[in-house]
Order: structure tokens, then C-alpha cells, then sequence
């Protein structure tokens, strides 16, 4: 069971300039802080994010000098293209945009979550009548069905998704208390390699199996030692 724990950096190990992450939370609340420091030690850059939104700003809490979730990715300018439903809330995104330097893909945030869990469900993607008779409908396939029209929206996959556990057993097995459910139980397992770090791990059969939300069959690796969320 113990083979799939590592250290931050060692779960990280293969990510590379370029790829594309999925990095779970919303608004910072839910996302797994380790591993983006790994990320920020390992020095990868023009990433695509994949994720809710671009995480807290430096500054956003007072208490709190430091950006949160995807926030400290695109305050070290790892990112080049953020795949995300709601942006408003980290200006940098809308910096990057205007000097030329970030792409921004806006995805109506139920189709975000149907499309990554199309993926990790296996399927070929989603029918929704979100953004019909809109810009969001250019480029994409529509169906009519029953007399109602609908845009087909296809997965999204990444070379790593990036979730964040309060509870982890050593074959992966994970739960997510309250907020931080948000993304982490659809990203772990829609990308090439899929990590959790978790504020606990305990040994599996220590705990009863319902206590589980989300199969360790989907997850590659587990690392230790992320702190309960501050807020």
C-alpha cells in the first residue's frame, strides 16, 4: 500500500515546462498547498491551469501575505493559459490578458465540471444547453434532441490534476470535509498521473471503507503533511 506515498517533490518529478495541470479548490478553499510550493521550487513554467478560478491574490486576507491555491502559480508567472469559470477575483489573469501574455478560456462553471468529469468517467463528453445561441457555442458540435438544442462539450484532460485530502489511506482512498470537497473528488482521476496530498493518512482497513468519498483505484501517488485549510 505504502508505495504510493512520496514527498512533494518526488510526486512532481515528471511535470514539465509546458504541461497541462488540473489544480482542484475553490478560491484557494480545497487546493492542496504543497504541492504548489513544489511546483513553485521546481521552477515550471508556461503551464495551462485547468481549475475553478485563479486561487487568492497575495495581500487578499491580511493575515495571509501569501497567494493561495492557484494564486501562487500566477504570481510566479508559471502560467500561460488558464482554463477556468470564474476570474474576477485574482487580477492578475486579467493583467495577463490585456498584455498579451495569458490565454483565458472561460468555461460556465457546471459545463467545467462535467467536462472533467466526463473524463474521468470515460466518457466521449457532455450535452448541455449552457451557452446555446452564444459566443460559447462557436466551433463546438450541436444537437438537437426532443426539439431543444444542446452543445456537445468534451472532456478535459491533464497530464497531472493536483486534489487535496483531509483524510487519505495509504492505497488512496480519500475524503474531503465541507468546502473543500470542491473539484477534488472530479479531478482525481482525469489526468495522466493524479495526486492528493492529505492533511491525514492512515493505513487502510484503519478506518471504515463509508468513510471514504473518492477510490484510491484513481490515484498514483500520496503525499503527507498538508495543514487544515485557515479559513
Amino acid at each position: 500500500m505504502t508505495m504510493k506515498i512520496r514527498t512533494a517533490q518526488e510526486a512532481i518529478a515528471g511535470l514539465k515546462d509546458g504541461m497541462t495541470i488540473m489544480v482542484a479548490g475553490f478560491l484557494g478553499t480545497g487546493s492542496p498547498e504543497i504541492l504548489m510550493d513544489a511546483i513553485l521550487e521546481k521552477g515550471v513554467k508556461h503551464l495551462t491551469v485547468i481549475g475553478n478560478d485563479g486561487g487568492l491574490p497575495r495581500g487578499w486576507y491580511n493575515e495571509y501575505d501569501t497567494p493561495r491555491g492557484i494564486g501562487k502559480l500566477l504570481d510566479a508567472g508559471a502560467v500561460d493559459h488558464i482554463i477556468a469559470s470564474h476570474v474576477g477575483v485574482n487580477p492578475l489573469i486579467g493583467k495577463g490578458i490585456i498584455a498579451g501574455t495569458m490565454e483565458c478560456t472561460l468555461v460556465p462553471q457546471g459545463s467545467l465540471a462535467e467536462k472533467i468529469r466526463a473524463d474521468n468517467f470515460g466518457l466521449g463528453g457532455v450535452l448541455t444547453p449552457t451557452g446555446v445561441g452564444t459566443l460559447a457555442a462557436e466551433g463546438k458540435m450541436q444537437i438537437e434532441i426532443d426539439g431543444k438544442m444542446y452543445l456537445l462539450e468534451k472532456p478535459l484532460h491533464a497530464d497531472y490534476s493536483f486534489c487535496r485530502a483531509s483524510i487519505c489511506d495509504d492505497f488512496g482512498n480519500f475524503l474531503c470535509n465541507k468546502a473543500t470537497k470542491n473539484y477534488n473528488y472530479l479531478m482525481a482521476g482525469a489526468a495522466d498521473h493524479n495526486i492528493v496530498a492529505t492533511e491525514r493518512l492512515v493505513k487502510a482497513g484503519e478506518l471504515d471503507p463509508d468513510t471514504f468519498q473518492h477510490s484510491g483505484v484513481l490515484v498514483d501517488m500520496i503525499v503527507e503533511g498538508e495543514k487544515p485549510w485557515q479559513i
